[in-house]
């Protein structure tokens, strides 16, 4: 399980949060992520907080039931928390591991805990997402009559030799499949997860997946660079020679193909790796995190921030559930964050967004170094001149060397 916590302070047992975070509670988006932990298999690259029934054992947490009783009780625990305060989930989203072993049942069971917990407003964005093996036109068309809004399917490839690296089970043509029987099912909005710079992926192949996907006529689709984490089986196959590691120019390069051909389609990026057909099918639920909201996070291994400070629950499921068979706080540990870090996370967060970041967040240092930035091609200079509303906007060049930036802008 190479799923690792941050550093920390000690979190309170009973949860409780400072009276300056929740001062804050309501002036932003509020929003509630569950964590499903479970995969039927573990894909090579994956070092997310997923578990298999082998890996489980048969120690606790591993049963569904006890698994949708632990939720229940940490959102009991959030509205203690959070008391009157806390206004309605403007967004869910459920995220994995795979969501959808849950049975539709369980999942709309979990969607009705958050709803009397917080309630939902009118227009709430409830997104699940999906392994394209693990859904069929039954379940969708359940989830859907749930109050499901929004659905992500892991597609990653197209290509089978590139499916199978990945240790992806599902057939080539599954995901287009999935996605048909969502739109069927009256989805509002219908996503795709690619990755590019799979060892042995071709720039026909990325082609290949790309059309694929497009062929569906997603109005959301993400495209993930493949990073090759510490621990994960694919790490340990590049560290003995058995595939080559991702090359940066070969990334970059996929990413320019991405770029042109989801426009060319009439898809817009919005967020560095995430692109739509408009801005109302951009995800709500992750414009809420690059845009500092607020969200609390359930389940285990799950991350939370409430005005200011950031917490993040223990990881195994076992531990998850035991914690809150006692009553106490899963969380493992939390941070306040001060108005610098705030800041700099701010600047990490905006700049990726299309909409870029406000000159107002810099320092002196800063808008220099945004100046420089437009200056080297980086950034879009009639923005950054822009009277009334003066923005770092990245360009083409700037995305792909958006780390560089944000590093020259909070040195």
């Amino acid at each position: 399980m190479p799923a690792r916590l941050p550093d920390g302070d000690p979190a309170p047992r009973d949860g409780t949060l400072p009276a300056s975070a929740l001062t804050e509670l309501g002036s932003r988006p509020f929003g509630v992520y569950v964590h499903v932990p479970f995969c039927a298999t573990r894909c090579g690259y994956c070092d997310f907080n997923t578990y298999t029934a082998d890996e489980l054992g048969n120690g606790g947490g591993r049963s569904r039931a006890g698994y949708v009783a632990a939720v229940r009780a940490e959102l009991a625990l959030a509205r203690r928390v959070l008391g009157d305060a806390a206004p309605p989930v403007e967004t869910v989203f459920f995220g994995g591991g795979t969501p959808t072993l849950l049975g539709p049942g369980e999942l709309a069971e979990l969607l009705r805990a958050v709803e009397e917990t917080f309630g939902l407003a009118p227009d709430a964005e409830v997104t699940t997402e999906a392994n394209p093996e693990s859904v069929d036109a039954a379940s969708l068309a359940a989830l859907r009559k749930a109050g499901f809004t929004r659905i992500s399917l892991g597609m990653q490839s197209a290509v089978p030799h590139v499916l199978a690296t990945l240790d992806r089970v599902h057939t080539p043509g599954r995901p287009a499949q999935a996605a048909r029987e969502a739109r069927a099912a009256g989805f509002e909005h219908v996503s795709l997860d690619l990755i590019y710079g799979t060892p042995g992926e071709s720039d026909d192949d990325w082609r290949a997946s790309l059309g694929a996907a497009l062929a569906t006529k997603p109005d959301h689709l993400s495209a993930y660079a493949l990073i090759v984490e510490p621990g994960t089986r694919l790490a340990a196959q590049i560290k003995r020679g058995a595939l080559p590691a991702p090359d940066d120019d070969v990334l970059a390069d996929r990413y320019e193909i991405a770029d042109a051909e989801l426009a060319a389609a009439g898809l817009r990026w919005y967020e560095v790796s995430n692109w739509a057909a408009s801005p109302g099918d951009a995800c709500r639920h992750n414009l809420g995190y690059w845009r500092g909201g607020d969200w609390w996070g359930i389940g285990p291994g799950a991350h939370s921030h409430v005005g200011g400070v950031r917490w993040w629950n223990v990881l195994h499921p076992s531990a998850y559930t035991a914690r809150l068979a006692e009553g106490a706080s899963p969380a493992a540990g939390r941070e306040l964050l001060n108005a610098d870090t705030r800041r700099v996370e701010r600047v990490m967060l905006e700049l990726r967004l299309a909409d870029g970041l406000s000159l107002d967040v810099l320092d002196a240092a800063g808008r220099a170094a945004a100046a420089q930035a437009a200056a080297d091609g980086l950034a879009d200079p009639d923005a950054l001149a822009d009277d009334a509303d003066p923005r770092l906007r990245l360009t083409l060049r700037g995305r792909l060397l958006a780390d560089a930036v944000v590093r020259a802008l909070t040195p």
